[in-house]
């Protein structure tokens, strides 16, 4: 290009005119560039990696699940943050930025996770078996067109200006106000959510107390469904079935729970089919995705100041798959240490299944 082409390359391209120049020298000299690079090959900062090749083996052997095991690990009772793990390496004489960290831990296939609840408290032999029962058992009933109801107790709450995780769109800079402290006193009040979700038909019904949480808070609640909704929706039903959990207020093994189902059965004349879910496997009942699960999305954020305030909210749950949630409050006193004895465990008419008759059972009315 002659003279000033330099110049016009600079401008051009924003090359400095020394990279220009010396650019001229190397192709007058034969020194091509391999395609895809710009440098001559080994020019450029080595990579850390390259300049401390041990650096790799320290930084996995203080993050390796086995070596952080060890009690003898710096790591062992840290936070392991990239700013921490950086300063344990330098303390080993591999000088890095906590930047870099995070870039070699990405390289090494590592990523930050959190905990996940997959393990069963017990793992029980039949579980699979009694997975495939309740399926077959579910899909029976609907096809009959016999009503299916999915029940548990949602987690209690404490009643009052308190803090309630989760976020929600508000005004910026303008937070809702609650109490720094939120340790329950026995004086406090507290909310006992009782859920029963028609798997038939997509819809809910909750029962929340304000005493315990008993068996008999729980048939109670199944019994306030029935009336407000079972048996205008299944006028024609002579059995109702109910998935439940292997604890709690409805529990397998809870006498008042199988005592308060015989009641329930003679008033209604319906035959009640129960089917447990194995110890330790109650995130699998329907109840817990398809209805709790949004009524925590519904209220997150939200303090719940008032039996009022929970009432409406779970009310107002609703999902575009077209969930629909019906709410009321129970002042009812459901006294605990109940005893069952039993000459009244006797009449109580079950019939057990075949297979684990103690998880599936019938309940039928007294004649």
């Amino acid at each position: 290009m002659g003279f000033g082409g330099v110049s016009e390359v600079h401008r051009a391209c924003g090359l400095s005119r020394k990279a220009i120049a010396k650019g001229i020298v190397e192709i007058q000299e034969g020194i091509i560039p391999q395609p895809g690079h710009i440098r001559q090959p080994g020019a450029g900062r080595k990579a850390i990696t390259d300049s401390d090749p041990r650096l790799l083996d320290v930084l996995e052997s203080l993050i390796d699940t086995q070596t952080r095991g060890d009690p003898e690990s710096p790591l062992r009772w840290i936070c392991k943050s990239t700013r921490t793990i950086a300063q344990q390496l330098g303390k080993k004489k591999h000088p890095i930025s906590h930047a870099k960290v995070a870039q070699l831990l990405h390289d090494q296939n590592y990523s930050l996770q959190s905990n996940r609840k997959t393990e069963e408290v017990e793992d029980h032999p039949d579980r699979d078996a009694q997975f495939r029962h309740i399926s077959a058992a579910v899909k029976k009933f609907l096809k009959q067109g016999n009503p299916v109801i999915s029940v548990d107790t949602k987690k209690k709450e404490l009643v009052g200006n308190y803090d309630n995780p989760g976020q929600q769109w508000l005004a910026a800079k303008q937070p809702k106000k609650v109490q720094g402290y939120d340790f329950p006193k026995p004086e406090i009040p507290r909310a006992f959510p009782y859920g029963i979700y028609d798997l038939g038909r997509n819809s809910g019904f909750v029962n929340v107390g304000t005493d315990h949480d008993t068996g008999a808070f729980a048939v109670a609640s199944i019994r306030g469904w029935w009336r407000a909704e079972g048996i205008q929706l299944y006028p024609d039903a002579k059995t109702l079935m109910i998935t439940a959990d292997a604890g709690g207020s409805n529990g397998w093994r809870l006498r008042l729970w199988k005592l308060e189902l015989q009641k329930f059965s003679d008033q209604t004349g319906l035959s009640i089919s129960v089917c447990h879910f194995p110890p330790g496997t109650s995130k699998w009942n329907k109840i817990e995705h398809r209805l709790f699960s949004f009524i925590t999305s519904n209220w997150r954020g939200e303090p719940l100041r008032d039996y009022e305030t929970i009432v409406k909210l779970i009310a107002n749950t609703t999902t575009a798959k077209g969930l629909t949630v019906t709410c009321r409050l129970d002042r009812r006193k459901y006294p605990v240490g109940r005893k069952v004895s039993d000459e009244e465990m006797e009449n109580v008419n079950v019939q057990r299944n075949r297979f684990h008759g103690d998880w599936n059972y019938v309940i039928k009315p007294n004649l």
